[in-house]
């Protein structure tokens, strides 16, 4: 679960984190009064994308009327396909030098690890490797104090700044550990005057632990459809692509998008509706994918619970029903395979032994479409 800039740095601050004085709006009258309270300020979209600043989602105002315009400007502003609802607005503070760091999970090493660079700020992706410091994390004794000299042993930081860096790295890998975070980034890691401030907040819980969490929002990304997908019990993600994609297992479904970019498509979204689904439940798939207005669909059924004649008939009733016109390259093996493809050949639909053919033949239709 990934949290707000603005939530992420409350648990900043509740873990003794700097952070900057803020206000959160909902409204841009709301920001006239920010200016008084708290001098220059910083205004800042408040969405789940990365690239907030190259977006246009972060302006800058130093008077009431400019704040408020500047925050009407970014509540008017879609992002990513988001829209912005809430506005944070901070004090600006003073940067003298712009840092990374952040705590992840290194999936292979199964431990946490530390990232940290002297390059921090927007395009801290196109950082050379040879600058981004990476440190497996020992859990069993944690983040002890020859950890974060070796860091900034290899950063080339010395002086007051690695003695910033002692004390905040344990409260960041506290919260870290005590929350089950997945990431707690900060970017840019601001060196101020003042010392070291959390500048930008990324942090994102992991989902299988919210139940130890209660005191956590719970906030979703899902879109509209995905909502829709999960109360049908169906494993659904939005991709953005043209060919919609369905297909009966987690593995198979991700085999069939990976053939999809090597042939060069772009596949709309990943779709499982899992083994031995019924009639309804096939349909109800079937009518799900249709909702994303895709050029092509891509029906992928390597059948053993799922009966291949159950799909079959399930696709030629919603195009029936639904009077769709769209092409579409099926592939059906498996269990009453010769069924499913004798209803669909009725339909004047050619269906396909090999995934690798169906993917192909679908990846054509697109850009014929």
């Amino acid at each position: 679960m990934k949290l707000y800039e603005h939530l992420g740095k409350e648990l900043f601050a509740r873990y003794d984190i700097p952070v900057p004085r803020s206000k959160l709006i909902e409204s841009a009258d709301q920001a006239t009064g920010a200016v008084d309270e708290l001098g220059e300020v910083v205004i800042k979209s408040q969405v789940l994308s990365g690239k907030r600043g190259k977006a246009g989602g972060i302006g800058f105002a130093s008077s009431p009327d400019e704040a408020k315009k500047e925050a009407a400007r970014i509540f008017d502003l879609e992002i990513d396909g988001l829209t912005t609802e809430k506005v944070l607005i901070e004090e600006k503070i003073k940067i003298e030098q712009e840092l990374y760091l952040a705590l992840t999970i290194d999936g292979s090493a199964h431990r946490p690890v530390v990232l940290a660079s002297l390059d921090g700020g927007m395009d801290v992706e196109d950082v050379p490797e040879e600058r981004m410091i990476r440190y497996p994390v020992d859990v069993t004794i944690g983040m002890q104090g020859y950890v974060i000299r070796e860091i900034c042993r290899r950063m080339g930081v010395t002086g007051d700044l690695r003695k910033e860096l002692l004390k905040l790295l344990p409260k960041l890998y506290k919260m870290f550990r005590e929350l089950d975070a997945e990431l707690a980034e900060i970017n840019p890691l601001a060196l101020t005057p003042d010392g070291l401030i959390a500048a930008d907040a990324k942090v994102t819980i992991d989902d299988d632990a919210l139940y130890r969490h209660p005191d956590l929002p719970r906030i979703s990304e899902k879109t509209a459809l995905e909502l829709k997908a999960e109360e049908l019990d169906l494993a659904y993600v939005e991709l953005g692509g043209d060919i919609a994609v369905m297909a009966n297992g987690a593995g198979i479904t991700m085999a069939t998008l990976d053939m999809v970019q090597h042939y060069g498509g772009e596949p709309a979204n990943f779709l499982d509706f899992g083994g031995g689904a019924d009639l309804e439940k096939t349909s109800k798939s079937l009518e799900l994918l249709l909702g994303t207005d895709p050029k092509v669909l891509l029906i992928n059924i390597f059948g053993g619970i799922t009966r291949c004649d159950v799909v079959a008939e399930a696709f030629v009733q919603v195009k029936q029903n639904k009077g769709i016109d769209l092409p579409v390259s099926f592939r059906l093996v498996g269990t009453n395979e010769a069924e499913g493809k004798q209803i669909l050949e009725k339909e004047g639909i050619k269906t396909f032994a090999s995934m690798d053919e169906a993917v192909r033949h679908a990846v054509q239709l697109s850009s014929e479409s």
